[in-house]
């Protein structure tokens, strides 16, 4: 375990606050935002980012990956929330990329991995069937045919679904709902027949889809892993993309703090600093000491990915219920102490709360991982 960056892992990250500063300010966010642009993220900048080998940071080197290790691309996500970055790097390069990488035949890894990192496709998982996180409540039903599957079903709040080039299906083969064994996955081409997907657009102003899925052939080469153990490569998955989401709640919460402390400095109310109000001071004291102990639980559970695998379940849950806490905290806060402007669509600020309040429901809410921690832990 490390909670420290190393030389070439805090270069990194440097490197990407640099280049995230120059190309994508949250002022890009805001274009895109209010352009309603198609693909809900710059085409340009994504290879751009892809170049710069972020797209491919955890794909081993054999398939045109950099093989950098989890803890570098948790460092790149974190300067991503500060500039509210729109990109498919969490649901393509997190999510989908440890799809392939854990679960993947050989012909997949070597037919899909290259194009991942170079930028060229993107991949998005479909999970969810309702409308709370429940990766094991999984309905959607794949039934044997013609030495294959029809999958049959609805997937909704897919990051990026709407845009991306293929899906990874998570279908039931057996068993019920609520059950692990009985799962599997699928890669399949978001064009083929029988899929029909909706954009929706969330309140803080990303991407997402809702997918109809009627008699979706799926073929034997198209299923990721073993049949009916779906479950023993999406829980991994899942966990890295928990940990990535809490690297970005924690790059936004910190720079929704940085905001806030600045207009302290120089919002005036009779006839001195706010600052000077030690009310103020108690607050952001609280604030600051909340997301210092936050540094360490990200950086924790970044490491754990490479480094800790059998431990990896409950520090992905601490992080994740951690941060959606913590982000609730500060934005919160940063809103309150920005008064009025602060509700406003004139102050960024409101943008980091409402990233906020949707990242904080993705892959599972607080009480989720509450629950799921004191569950592994034996309680």
């Amino acid at each position: 375990m490390s909670l420290v960056l190393n030389e070439e892992q805090t270069l990194l990250q440097s490197t990407a606050r640099d280049f995230l500063l120059t190309n994508s300010p949250v002022d890009e966010f805001r274009k895109l935002r209010d352009s309603r642009d198609a693909l809900g993220y710059s085409a340009e900048l994504w290879q751009q980012i892809a170049d710069l080998g972020w797209a491919g940071i955890i794909i081993p080197e054999q398939y045109g990956g950099l093989e950098f290790g989890f803890q570098g691309l948790a460092a790149i996500i974190e300067e991503t929330g500060h500039t509210l970055l729109a990109s498919p790097l969490i649901s393509s390069s997190v999510l989908s990329a440890s799809a392939l990488v854990l679960g993947g035949n050989e012909k997949q890894k070597n037919d899909f991995l290259p194009q991942l990192a170079n930028g060229s496709i993107t991949l998005a998982l479909a999970l969810e069937d309702g409308n709370h996180h429940d990766p094991l409540g999984v309905t959607t039903s794949a039934n044997p045919s013609d030495g294959g599957w029809l999958v049959n079903g609805r997937k909704v709040f897919v990051m990026d679904g709407h845009s991306a080039d293929q899906l990874i299906l998570v279908a039931r083969t057996s068993g019920a709902a609520g059950e692990s064994q009985g799962l599997s996955l699928f890669l399949v081409d978001a064009a083929s027949a029988g899929i029909t997907r909706t954009r929706t657009t969330m309140v803080d102003g990303r991407n997402a889809a809702n997918i109809e899925l009627e008699n979706v052939a799926v073929g034997a080469d198209q299923l990721l892993g073993t049949v009916d153990d779906g479950w023993t490569i999406l829980e991994p998955v899942l966990d890295r993309g928990r940990i990535a989401l809490a690297a970005e709640l924690l790059g936004s919460a910190w720079e929704a703090f940085n905001r806030t402390v600045e207009y302290l400095k120089e919002r005036e109310q009779f006839g001195v600093k706010i600052g000077s109000f030690q009310a103020l001071q108690h607050r952001a004291s609280i604030m600051y000491t909340e997301l210092e102990l936050s540094n360490s639980v990200v950086m924790h559970a970044a490491s754990a990915v490479d480094d800790d695998p059998a431990g990896l379940p409950a520090i992905a849950s601490l992080a994740k219920a951690r941060m959606n806490d913590v982000s609730k905290l500060v934005t919160n806060e940063a809103v309150q102490m920005h008064g009025g402007i602060g509700v406003t669509d004139e102050l960024d600020i409101g943008l980091f709360l409402k990233r906020s309040r949707v990242a904080m429901q993705l892959l599972g809410d607080s009480g989720y991982h509450k629950d799921r921690y004191a569950t592994l832990n034996g309680y």
